[in-house]
């Protein structure tokens, strides 16, 4: 007879937004030299990478909500690192770095870097490439599924 497993006793979800809030702190706390948050750095990387792209499929690329994007971008837009490019009738506005944007991203690079180091050393790189690919795995069997 096959034994159902117990239920879990650790939510799920709190255990990662844990994990995700200590490892947000040490990003956070390496750029704040830049004046920047993960967040922010993130989202300049993704303009660096994908010119162009409109706000609802920067969210969809990021994995974000479109209403937390544009609350994040707010005051990236506001400190001149990015701009809302022009529109034409019934298309969307782009996004794009600006030069300022550029020289931010640039110059914070150095220390997302000595966080990553921070955190490979802390976890090992064997854990950090696990938790990668059991990330990717998730990701990937999380995804929504599209309509029929």
């Amino acid at each position: 007879m096959t034994q159902t497993p117990a239920p879990r006793s650790r939510c799920t979800c709190f255990v990662l937004r844990k994990l995700t809030r200590r490892v947000t702190q040490t990003y956070d706390r390496a750029l704040a030299g830049a004046g920047l948050t993960i967040t922010q750095y993130s989202l300049l990387a993704h303009l660096s990478r994908q010119p162009g792209r409109s706000i609802s499929a920067l969210a969809e690329s990021m994995g974000m909500d479109r209403t937390t994007l544009v609350r994040t971008l707010q005051p990236v837009v506001a400190a001149g690192w990015a701009r809302h490019g022009s529109t034409s009738a019934g298309h969307a506005a782009e996004m794009a770095l600006t030069a300022a944007g550029a020289a931010k991203l640039r110059a914070a690079k150095p220390l997302w870097q000595r966080a990553q180091r921070e955190l490979d050393a802390l976890l090992g790189s064997g854990r950090i490439a696990a938790l990668h690919a059991l990330a990717d795995e998730s990701l990937d069997a999380l995804k929504p599924k599209e309509p029929a």
